[in-house]
């Protein structure tokens, strides 16, 4: 499963980066961001073929 992580702005709340990553990802980049304070919003990112 794949997830989609969006940065948040520490003022307004406003996505500041977004990426997709597989599910191993999530909680090293959960982790990094707890370790500097930074927000973050996931969900389960949109099957999208190619």
């Amino acid at each position: 499963m794949r997830f989609e992580i969006r940065r948040l702005d520490e003022v307004d709340g406003t996505t500041v980066d977004c990426t997709v990553v597989d599910a191993a990802s999530v909680n090293r980049i959960v982790q990094q961001a707890a370790a500097v304070g930074q927000r973050l919003w996931i969900r389960p990112a949109e099957n999208q073929t190619a």
